[in-house]
């Protein structure tokens, strides 16, 4: 009998690691630019994105199971407080949450995980709401 102890693979695993990952940032953030029912979820993220591709792909890589990229840099990411500046409401949420699930289906992530990454993302984005 084996002494070697299989772990599932983390969700990081499951979705590519870091290239699909930066590819589904990329794609979220261009959503934003392109859809107009995306308009109030964009403009709270000001003119520029650049800062908003790289931090968020650095979330996602350690909130995946991954690489903690984001924590190495910034500490713990208090979701929460660091948004509490912006306007979240259910709109936004929304907006938020369409604009991902797009995103990965336009990446290309598999039907099952991406099912599960939606349930944690609302879980995530409704916990956000300040409106």
């Amino acid at each position: 009998m084996s002494d070697e102890t299989t772990a599932s693979p983390s969700a990081f695993e499951l979705i590519g690691g870091e290239t699909t990952i930066n590819a589904l940032v990329e794609r979220f953030y261009d959503l934003m630019d392109l859809e107009p029912a995306l308009k109030e979820l964009r403009a709270a993220h000001g003119p520029q994105l650049d800062s908003a591709r790289q931090k968020l792909a650095w979330f996602l890589c350690g909130w995946m199971g991954g690489p903690q990229h984001y924590v190495e840099r910034f500490g713990h990411p208090r979701l929460r407080a660091r948004h509490m500046p912006f306007k979240i409401g259910i709109q936004e949420r929304d907006q938020w949450l369409a604009c991902m699930d797009q995103a990965m289906e336009d990446v290309g992530v598999d039907t099952t995980l991406r099912a599960r990454l939606n349930e944690s993302f609302f879980q995530t984005a409704d916990w956000m709401r300040n409106q």
